[in-house]
């Protein structure tokens, strides 16, 4: 899995959440120097550069990371509207920008893209239905962009719902699958995790696990759309 290069570090609370929730594999660096002497085997992957607070670092970094062997691709920069017309004269050293306050879909819309061009994996694999996201490699969940606080079972058992969505599971098959056959609890426990799932996911989202009446449960939509 490669690794985005952030600066500065610590980056804005604001960015490491975003990127955080979009699933993203990413470092943050002080300076170009510590970027050189931590960069990966196989080199960044891209970089994500805040150049509104620190204009002087933020493009010192990108002309270094530039004269690489290889270019760096992609390098994306966070500005603020004022060095809009310094952009012009820098157009080498970057892919990609966005103003900040930057808005988390649009951020996330143009690190894709320039991630999808280059065809660095970047990103973990993904659980996604509508609102819910769930990274399988850092077991975080997120609904609407927020994220979930939830125990290990309860994430377990969502990451199977979501990962089957639409076919429906009896309380027995749930305890086997997601428990395990060693696990000797009755089937109380699943109504119970269930119950915690939907509290924690509110109640416009709760209806995303569906109660089928003397069977079980069904995440999302069935393939009849009931």
């Amino acid at each position: 899995m490669d690794t985005l290069l952030v600066f500065p570090d610590p980056p804005p609370p604001e960015l490491a959440q975003c990127l955080d929730l979009g699933g993203w594999v990413w470092k943050s660096m002080p300076n170009a120097e510590a970027a050189m002497a931590e960069e990966p085997i196989g080199g960044w992957a891209g970089a994500v550069v805040v150049a509104d607070t620190d204009p002087e670092g933020a493009f010192a970094l990108c002309r270094r990371l530039r004269k690489v062997e290889m270019p760096l691709s992609p390098l994306f920069l966070l500005v603020d509207s004022s060095q809009l017309a310094d952009l012009e004269l820098r157009e080498d050293l970057f892919d990609d920008f966005c103003l900040t306050p930057f808005r988390p879909n649009e951020f996330q819309a143009r690190l894709e893209h320039l991630c999808f061009r280059t065809g660095r994996e970047v990103q973990p694999e993904l659980v996604e239905y509508g609102p819910l996201v769930l990274n399988l490699e850092t077991y975080q969940a997120a609904i609407d962009g927020s994220p979930l606080d939830l125990t290990y079972m309860e994430y377990e058992l969502l990451k199977f719902l979501a990962s089957h969505p639409g076919k429906v599971f009896t309380r027995e098959t749930l305890l086997s699958r997601v428990w395990g056959y060693d696990y000797y609890g009755g089937a109380r426990t699943v109504d119970v995790h269930v119950r915690r799932l939907r509290a924690k996911l509110g109640e416009e989202h709760a209806g995303l696990i569906h109660t089928v009446r003397s069977v079980g449960y069904r995440f999302g939509q069935s393939r009849w759309n009931v």
